[in-house]
């Protein structure tokens, strides 16, 4: 699943945030996900939910990701809470969720995508808030009772850090998160990782500039004595399965995807999808669903 990377096609610069050990830059993360909504929502689906589905028999792609999103919501112990946080949100499928279907009072969502934020914001509801900020600048004057992060983990390293850098980065998460949580709340986290061999340089780095996938031990080291860890599945055929059915509706609206966003980046996401389907199904890439717990010791 390497796919080749060059930083100048997307125009990007190192940044400050970069050279501090950050992970993806606010330019990296529009390159990304501002190519276009239209674009997405033609093999994505209308509620724009980028991240893998939780499959049952007989399922379609977008009952299969409503069950994605109530399992998150159960692993936070979302209902009927007071204070929601989504990092990651995304174009808000998660947030509209919990606020219709979960009777979470307030969701508050991060994105560093412009084009995400104003989507969420286009569909106004008091309930739900979207801020243009990183995990890492988010602050709460009242804690949550839970929070959720789906498909944002991978953005947090990049392909150059060592593996000690991103334990402390993956750890500063951690220590944010704990903060930002009432005692004994709950953490609902999804990433790809990866499976076997050695870092790849940024195997998912020609569509996600940099950004890299972490490692379940550098997880588990990071959360040690921050998080408690509740819970761990490993759904990997469940992410070969929601690319192939993505990779279907992309070139089933072939000529209309390149009537938005051209040939050159319509075959970037065809062959990351091609080869994201590959890597899940030959075991180079995990699809990690886990459930942390507020580490709070007790006397």
């Amino acid at each position: 699943m390497v796919l080749p990377f060059r930083r100048e096609a997307f125009g990007l610069i190192p940044t400050m945030a970069t050279q501090d050990k950050a992970g993806a830059s606010r330019e990296a993360i529009e390159a990304h996900y501002d190519v276009g909504n239209e674009f997405y929502r033609l093999w994505l689906g209308p509620t724009l939910t980028y991240s893998c589905a939780l499959w049952a028999e007989g399922d379609t792609l977008e009952s299969a990701q409503e069950r994605k999103l109530d399992f998150h919501a159960r692993a936070a112990a979302c209902r009927g809470a007071r204070r929601i946080l989504d990092i990651g949100c995304g174009w808000g499928s998660m947030l509209r969720r919990l606020v219709d279907v979960h009777a979470v009072q307030e969701v508050v969502g991060l994105t560093l995508s412009p084009a995400q934020r104003s989507s969420v914001v286009g569909m106004p509801d008091p309930r739900v808030s979207v801020l243009l900020e990183s995990w890492r600048d988010h602050e709460a004057t009242i804690p949550y009772d839970g929070i959720i992060s789906i498909g944002a983990l991978e953005h947090f390293v990049q392909p150059s850090f060592s593996s000690a850098d991103r334990i402390r980065v993956y750890r500063s998460f951690f220590e944010r998160c704990r903060v930002l949580l009432q005692p004994d709340g709950f953490l609902s986290l999804q990433a790809s990782a990866y499976s076997r061999g050695g870092f790849t340089g940024g195997a998912i780095a020609s569509i996600f500039p940099e950004s890299d996938l972490p490692r379940l031990t550098e997880l588990i080291t990071a959360a040690e004595g921050v998080m408690e860890i509740v819970s761990l599945r490993n759904d990997r055929e469940d992410y070969a399965k929601t690319c192939a059915a993505w990779l279907e509706r992309l070139r089933k609206n072939r000529t209309q995807a390149l009537s938005i966003v051209g040939e050159t980046v319509y075959q970037r996401f065809d062959r990351f999808l091609e080869s994201a389907i590959k890597g899940f199904r030959l075991e180079v890439f995990h699809l990690l669903r886990m459930t942390f717990k507020r580490f709070d010791p007790r006397p």
